[in-house]
């Protein structure tokens, strides 16, 4: 099972660009398009849009790419 997160956690993820961070900002719990691709989401694997704390850039990852950061 994956990791559950709420609107306004505070998470972090590995990016090409290195560590990031960033404030769930919706979680999707049921199929979604996102940037021009359809993305799976369930109850039990929910994703989840995150707006990263340095720009304005918005992500979707999955519960399991995500790690819970202290604020």
């Amino acid at each position: 099972m994956s990791r559950k997160f709420k609107v306004g956690d505070h998470v972090g993820w590995n990016s090409e660009a290195g560590h990031v961070s960033g404030r769930v900002i919706k979680v999707h719990t049921s199929d979604f398009d996102y940037k021009g691709h359809r993305r799976r989401a369930s109850e039990d694997e929910p994703q989840y849009e995150i707006e990263s704390d340095k720009t304005d850039h918005v992500a979707a990852h999955k519960g399991s790419a995500l790690k819970r950061l202290s604020d």
